[in-house]
């Protein structure tokens, strides 16, 4: 399989992305649809872009981000938490990793690392932050190793069921 990495219009192809993330997410298709409606609303913001990867004709995972603006719902969600550790600072500055998603079928295979490298590669902002769910899992594995710290773990989002980390790293981020 040819795998190609590149730039994705987030908003044409939304709902291959979405079948992606509720793949690997494990979402239903209320959940799809609101998130259908809030990635639709961040390609609107200033920076934002998002990248693909296709094999076969098809999307098999894909990242999206923007630099970050405390005026962004998930800022004002993070915030408390951040400051709390001493850690607000990050919120300034860097460059957000809102999703990032590999099919199940695909992990393992540097797919994701590729993405999240490629993105921040040539991002302005000297830093990258994004949130995962906190717990030990190959997601956390795979953003420690690229220089990601954890900046505040047991955030709570108002939908979510479980906590999450949230996470920063200068940029460039750590190659192999």
């Amino acid at each position: 399989m040819d795998l190609v990495i590149g730039p994705l219009d987030l908003s044409a192809h939304v709902d291959e992305a979405l079948a992606v993330q509720a793949v690997a997410f494990g979402l239903g298709a209320e959940e799809v649809a609101v998130r259908r409606q809030i990635v639709q609303r961040h390609m609107q913001y200033p920076g934002a872009r998002a990248l693909g990867a296709t094999g076969d004709g098809r999307l098999l995972g894909f990242v999206y981000g923007m630099p970050n603006s405390r005026l962004h719902w998930w800022s004002t969600v993070v915030e408390p938490y951040l400051r709390a550790e001493g850690n607000d600072g990050w919120l300034d500055d860097s460059f957000v990793i809102t999703e990032l998603h590999v099919h199940p079928a695909h992990q393992n295979r540097g797919i994701g690392r590729a993405l999240i490298t490629t993105i921040t590669g040539d991002a302005a902002e000297p830093r990258s932050i994004l949130s995962a769910i906190d717990t030990d899992s190959p997601a956390r594995g795979l953003y420690h190793s690229l220089g990601y710290t954890d900046l505040a773990r047991g955030v709570r989002f108002p939908s979510a069921a479980k906590p999450y980390a949230v996470m920063g790293a200068p940029l460039p981020l750590r190659h192999r």
